[in-house]
C-alpha cells in the first residue's frame, strides 16, 4: 500500500474543500485551485475530524500509482491556497537583466533582441535588481515558469554567466591553459 497516499491530509481551519464527481476543488480566501483526479481513486472530506482521504478503487500498479499522486496533489493544493509556492533566480552577468512588462517577463540576457516570456495567471513576478522571485499559489504553474526563464540561458561553468536558482551551486571549470615557451 502507498504510504503517502494512505496518509490522510489535514485541513486548515480556513480551507475548504469540495468533491464532485472527479473534480477536488480547493478555496481559501481569494485563491481556489482545482483537479481532475484519474478514476482509479475515490477522494472524499471526513468532516467530522477535518481530513481528506484518498482511497484506491484496485489493487493494480496504476491505481498505486495513481493513490499517492492524486494524495499529493491535494495537498499541494491546500499548501498553496494556504501559504503559497515560490521560486527564485539569479541572473548573472554583464548588463543582464530582468523586467516585467504587463503580463510579460522580458529578459535582456546577451542577445541581439530581448526575450519575452508570458506570466500564466495567478502568478506573480517581482524583479528586484539581478533577482526575480515568482510566486503564486500553484506549484506547478511557479515552477514551470522558473524552468523557462531558467531555460533562455542555462548557467556555463567556465565564466559563471547564466539564469540560475539563488539555492543552485554552479561547479566552476578550469579553462583551457596555454603552454609557454616551446
Amino acid at each position: 500500500m502507498s504510504r503517502i497516499g494512505k496518509k490522510p491530509i489535514p485541513l486548515p481551519g480556513n480551507v475548504k474543500v469540495s468533491v464532485q464527481a472527479n473534480q477536488v476543488t480547493v478555496e481559501s480566501g481569494a485563491n481556489r485551485l482545482s483537479i481532475t483526479h484519474r478514476p482509479e481513486v475515490t477522494v472524499r472530506v471526513d468532516n467530522d475530524t477535518k481530513e481528506v482521504v484518498v482511497e484506491r478503487r484496485q489493487d493494480n500498479r496504476v491505481s498505486r500509482a495513481m493513490h499517492g499522486l492524486t494524495r499529493a496533489l491535494i495537498s499541494n493544493m491546500i499548501l498553496g491556497v494556504t501559504q503559497g509556492f515560490s521560486r527564485e533566480l539569479e541572473i548573472n552577468g554583464v548588463g543582464w537583466g530582468a523586467k516585467v512588462q504587463g503580463m510579460k517577463v522580458v529578459l535582456n540576457i546577451g542577445y541581439a533582441d530581448a526575450k519575452e516570456i508570458a506570466i500564466p495567471t495567478g502568478v506573480k513576478v517581482d524583479v528586484q535588481g539581478n533577482r526575480v522571485k515568482i510566486s503564486g499559489a500553484d506549484k506547478q504553474k511557479v515552477g514551470q515558469l522558473a524552468a523557462e526563464i531558467r531555460s533562455k540561458r542555462k548557467p556555463e561553468p567556465y565564466n559563471g554567466r547564466g539564469i540560475k536558482y539563488v539555492e543552485e551551486k554552479i561547479v566552476r571549470k578550469q579553462g583551457k591553459a596555454f603552454a609557454s615557451g616551446g
